[in-house]
């Protein structure tokens, strides 16, 4: 999160009640913020389950989610946004469709679609373009890969390519890799504290050159099918 700070003992509070009940811990990642974020952090983790990390400079939010991930304990991830508009009440519900999913094979991705999106018109339109042009150039089938809210295993992440803006390509390069992709409904909120860091031409004037780099990705793999002869099973 970057200048998040009115908005992170709301959103912590939040997911401490959705996941009452169950082991979990807290890591946010501050990316480089000159405002409170830093110090609300702090407050946080004297009463939840939080582990505050800081990048000494604005990295993005897709290094935010790579350190977030790095420095987590648990074998599951969730994500989501800082800005309170992701819900965190969806959270049990996605990771129950990720271990439901996972009995058919463990690289699996849950991501959340907004259905609903409580966004600015431009905002919508130019997600629902986007969405479309990168289902039809990556294949990878997902109505929203915009959505903040995503839940998979932390060793598919970890083996996943790094580069920036890498979070807006999470399906593509879990099929690239292998796994398996499924949506779910999620809830979405209009934003009632901070200001946004993005904007619609500087997501449009780097979302060209990370397609063709994401393409580049999908053509250059050619994922091994691996038998094993001759081992015994180890008792």
């Amino acid at each position: 999160m970057r200048n998040e700070g009115p908005n992170v003992l709301p959103l912590v509070e939040e997911i401490a009640r959705a996941l009452a009940g169950t082991r979990y811990e807290i890591v946010c990642v501050n990316d480089g913020s000159d405002d409170d974020t830093g110090e609300r952090l702090a407050e946080a983790a004297r009463r939840f389950p939080v582990r505050a990390l800081r990048h000494h400079r604005a990295c993005g939010q897709s290094a935010g989610v790579v350190t977030g991930v790095a420095a987590a304990r648990a074998p599951w991830i969730a994500t989501l946004d800082g800005d309170g508009q992701n819900d965190p009440a969806d959270i049990p519900a996605l990771w129950a469709r990720a271990r439901a999913e996972a009995a058919q094979g463990p690289d699996i991705l849950v991501a959340g679609h907004r259905v609903k999106r409580q966004d600015s018109g431009i905002k919508k339109v130019s997600s629902r373009i986007a969405n479309a042009v990168r289902a039809r150039l990556l294949g990878d089938a997902t109505p929203d890969t915009g959505c903040g809210l995503k839940v998979f295993p932390r060793a598919l992440f970890l083996q996943l390519p790094r580069f920036d803006h890498m979070h807006r390509y999470l399906p593509a390069l879990v099929l690239r890799h292998g796994g398996r992709v499924v949506s779910e409904p999620v809830n979405h909120r209009p934003r009632t504290r901070g200001k946004s860091n993005y904007g619609t031409l500087d997501r449009l004037a780097v979302s060209i050159s990370d397609m063709l780099g994401v393409i580049w990705l999908q053509r250059r793999w050619k994922r091994p099918q691996v038998e094993t002869i001759g081992l015994e099973e180890q008792s």
